[in-house]
Order: structure tokens, then sequence, then C-alpha cells
């Protein structure tokens, strides 16, 4: 798997949050209560959207399990915070280094990408993991069953 690595200035993100684990996820709901009220969002600076994910202090993914919990994120990025919707909030991701990898096929498949990052590309890397968020993106036409989908998977490192 190929992998590059970006420096990426700060960003602004508008869109909803909640926690959530991969034995409770609530992902889908997420998505279908953001994605009807996404075209009230200003500013938009791409088409894309963003699935933010913060594991607060977790820096060993080997102490991940199917019940921690942590917040995500569906968003959108914005160029500022001016006239964000009622039902929405802000995120500003701090700058920083990241691992970017492309997973390609449906979003069931994304177990196998995740092994490969966490067990096998970052220990065998120079790098460790960075407590800031996690993120993908997708283009807008995205479609998380798609056989041919494809997302950024953008893994904070230094």
């Amino acid at each position: 798997m190929d992998t590059r690595i970006e420096v990426i200035e700060e960003k602004k993100f508008v869109g909803m949050r909640l926690e959530t684990s991969l034995s409770k996820d609530k992902t889908r709901e997420l998505w279908e209560t953001f994605m009807p009220m996404m075209g009230q969002i200003k500013n938009r600076l791409d088409s894309g959207f963003y699935s933010i994910n913060i594991f607060g202090d977790l820096t060993d993914f080997r102490q991940f399990t199917p019940h921690t919990l942590f917040e995500r994120w569906a968003a959108v990025e914005v160029s500022d915070f001016e006239g964000v919707p009622d039902e929405m909030e802000t995120y500003l991701l701090p700058p920083g280094k990241y691992a970017v990898f492309i997973h390609k096929g449906p979003a069931s498949n994304f177990v196998k990408t995740s092994q490969y990052i966490f067990a096998s590309w970052l220990p065998n890397s120079k790098y460790e993991l960075d407590l800031r968020a996690h993120f993908e993106i997708m283009g807008e036409n995205y479609r998380p069953d798609d056989p041919n989908a494809t997302e950024e998977i953008w893994i904070p490192i230094r």
C-alpha cells in the first residue's frame, strides 16, 4: 500500500459529532442526520466529506478494542465559522504531520486497511502516533458499499 507524508496547516470544519465504538457503531446514524442538512453550511472549501475521529490519549492501537469509545464527526471543511447552522458544531484541526493511505473498496473492508496501518506500517516506520485527530476524506460521490470506492486515510504522526 502506497503511503505519503503530508504536513498540513490548521483546518476548520463544520459538522456533527457523537460518541461511538466499533461494537455499538453509530456512524450510519451520524451521516444520515448530517447529509440532509449539509447544504446549509456556508463557505465550504471543497466538495469532499470528512470523517474525523478523536481517540483522546490513545497512542497504542494494540489497546484499542471494539468497545473503546471515541468521538466521530461527519463534517465538511470551511474557510471560516460564519453562519454555522444551529444543529451543527465547529472543529478546529491543529496543524501537523500525517501519514496518508488510500483505502479501496467498501467500508466493510476498512478493518484490513486499519490493521495494515497500525500493525505493520506504523511499527516498522520511523514515526509514532501523535495525539491529534485522525480523519478520512471521501469524495462527493462516495458510497460506503461500493466495491470501487476510495477514501484517503490521514493518520497523525510525529
